[in-house]
């Protein structure tokens, strides 16, 4: 089953990605590289609730 999931930047806190993942296959949380549009660079994104 897919669940939603928002990503947030780590060093601003700013929520800017939403998205889907498979519970089933990726229980932990997601860690990705993706671009801030208020850093105004790419950093770490973390899933958040």
């Amino acid at each position: 089953m897919r669940v939603k999931i928002t990503l947030a930047c780590t060093e601003c806190k700013q929520r800017n990605y939403n998205t889907t993942k498979e519970k089933k296959t990726h229980p932990d949380r997601v860690e990705t590289k993706k671009y801030c549009k208020f850093c105004r660079k790419h950093t770490l994104h973390k899933e958040t609730k």
